[in-house]
């Protein structure tokens, strides 16, 4: 397996694949893999005759009070776990590889970013579009896989890719969690030992909304004041945002009658976790 900091290198090693016939596969991260990634990884491999991982903290989507200078890095841990399942290439530069000191154009979206993590977050998602963007251009991958953890980014990114007329397959894969069902995040190493244990509320509380729905109820009002109550019960707990939202539009719907994404973002302390659950997985 290579680890590549430049955006040549890149470029060489899938003209030389594309020449022997090959098909590439690119999993998007900003490092700090976990078993959420391997998922990702182990899909790409699967489905794909060679494996790029990209391994980047982009600045663009973090505003300033966010936690781009802590957010974890280990780039010899993700590289041992990344050709642990069978990826070929790690793409990790620099941000002045990324962005030039004279870097001024942007992928932007309207309607889908403008709910859910939007609107705490409203510089987030230009930053996403972008370095996607960029790192589709750079790999020209068959296929792309995200986790739907993120599903409101996983929604923005295949909206770009339609939107533009991107010839790439985006696929979605299941979240990963820990035994608990705490969803697998790089964030969670943010956490101390008593907000780790307070975190399962989230997971906790989608579980109740997913067996209200099991049992017939539609109106979204109803399931989204059930999982804030059990929320609101843990004292380390500070909602930002819980809605149940249109999968594909991520606009607020208000009675369960097509497929749908129930969605929340959750400080624990002065960590904000987010999970979910999409109505066609209950």
């Amino acid at each position: 397996m290579k680890v590549v900091k430049t955006i040549a290198e890149v470029r060489e090693q899938v003209k030389q694949w594309r020449a022997e016939g090959l098909t590439v596969g690119l999993v998007p991260t900003m490092g700090y893999l976990h078993e959420g990634h391997a998922s990702l990884i182990d899909a790409s491999c699967k489905d794909n005759d060679r494996t790029v991982v990209s391994d980047f903290v982009n600045p663009m989507q973090f505003s300033p009070s966010e936690d781009l200078e802590s957010y974890p890095r280990d780039l010899a841990h993700d590289a041992e776990l990344a050709e642990a399942h069978g990826c070929d290439m790690i793409f990790n530069p620099e941000p002045d590889e990324m962005y030039h000191k004279n870097f001024s154009s942007f992928v932007d979206m309207t309607v889908l970013t403008e709910e859910l993590c939007g609107i705490s977050r409203p510089i987030h998602f230009r930053g996403v579009c972008t370095v996607v963007n960029k790192l589709f251009n750079i790999v020209q991958p068959d296929r792309a896989y995200f986790g739907k953890k993120d599903a409101q980014q996983l929604a923005v990114i295949r909206h770009m890719a339609d939107d533009l007329n991107m010839n790439i397959e985006i696929v979605g894969c299941p979240i990963i969690r820990e035994n608990d069902g705490l969803a697998k995040s790089s964030r969670n190493t943010y956490l101390n030992q008593d907000e780790r244990k307070a975190a399962v509320i989230l997971s906790k509380s989608l579980e109740a909304g997913k067996s209200l729905i099991r049992n017939g109820i539609t109106d979204c009002g109803k399931i989204i004041t059930e999982i804030k109550s059990i929320i609101d019960s843990e004292p380390l707990a500070r909602i930002d945002y819980v809605k149940i939202v249109d999968a594909e539009t991520i606009q607020q719907i208000e009675t369960l009658d097509k497929l749908a994404l129930c969605a929340m973002a959750v400080y624990i302390g002065k960590t904000r976790l987010i999970d979910n659950f999409f109505t066609e997985d209950i």
